[in-house]
């Protein structure tokens, strides 16, 4: 059987839907999502295998510009490396909102080789959809692309398209992963993301993005598995946030997360959750390669 096996960089500025794209198309939740910005922190591979293909996404996080945190380093560096040496990138932008930032990414996109396809994603938002075709006109007016699909990851309407699209790009491979593998992550990293998710989605506005997650224990006995997470902050005011009132928010977090992790790994888990203060992680490049942000690492 001849088959066919290709890598596909999902690219954009913060928040137009990247991670909601893949998971969509995979068809189970790999990528964190929240209403922020920036929620996506690295590359993460999804891998899909159906009939005789296997696409290799990698999902990336938001190419931005105006903040210079060691941090913010680290992301864009994971973005712009992820188009190098695909075999197509898909560019999403968010309805008819072009940015400088989507004119960044753009600028990255035009310095690879590999064909490129843009989606506009979140039509399900545009009431007017005669809005439509005279910006599919000016999208069509800033770069070849080889195609521009609309589309609603979150609905998943035309997502089919895009994902037969994306096939017929594929070269004649054999399989890079085995056919059960869903991602390279390992699943201490899956579970440290959940975490972080369930934060940034109880307490975007309220918590800034110096926070982040490490597991310090991840066991697997029988039927269980026992998993530590530590939540790093800045400072104490930020704890304290994070803990809340008697500690009604850092539990919440904690059951959420375990919901999330008991589907994904198909397992009863056990989760343990403490937050303690790692002042000016976010901009300390030796403390970010400890934890984990290191080009790939975990």
């Amino acid at each position: 059987m001849t088959t066919r096996t290709g890598i596909v960089a999902i690219v954009g500025r913060p928040n137009v839907g990247k991670s909601t794209l893949m998971n969509r198309i995979l068809g189970q939740k790999l990528s964190i999502t929240s209403r922020k910005p920036q929620t996506t922190r690295h590359q993460i591979l999804g891998i899909v295998t159906e009939d005789d293909t296997q696409i290799i996404f990698v999902d990336t996080p938001g190419i931005h510009k105006g903040q210079d945190k060691a941090i913010n380093r680290y992301m864009n560096r994971a973005a712009t490396t992820a188009v190098k040496d695909v075999d197509l990138i898909v560019m999403v932008v968010d309805r008819t909102r072009w940015t400088d930032e989507d004119d960044l990414v753009l600028q990255t996109i035009k310095q690879q080789r590999a064909p490129c396809i843009l989606v506009m994603n979140k039509i399900d938002f545009i009431q007017d959809k005669e809005e439509m075709l005279p910006y599919l006109e000016v999208l069509s007016g800033k770069h070849t692309f080889d195609q521009i699909i609309p589309l609603s990851a979150k609905t998943g309407h035309n997502v089919d398209r895009i994902e037969h699209l994306i096939r017929s790009y594929l070269p004649e491979n054999p399989y890079f992963y085995p056919e059960d593998q869903i991602t390279d992550r390992t699943s201490r990293f899956l579970a440290a993301e959940l975490v972080r998710e369930k934060i940034m989605r109880q307490l975007g506005d309220e918590l800034p993005y110096e926070m982040t997650v490490e597991i310090e224990e991840f066991s697997h006995d029988g039927g269980l598995i026992e998993i530590s997470a530590l939540i790093l902050v800045e400072r104490p005011s930020q704890k304290r946030i994070v803990i809340g009132d008697k500690g009604y928010r850092i539990k919440q977090i904690g059951i959420e997360a375990r919901k999330d992790m008991e589907s994904l790994f198909e397992s009863q888990v056990m989760l343990k959750t403490w937050v303690k203060v790692k002042s000016n992680w976010s901009d300390d490049e030796r403390a970010l390669r400890s934890l984990g942000y290191d080009d790939r690492t975990q």
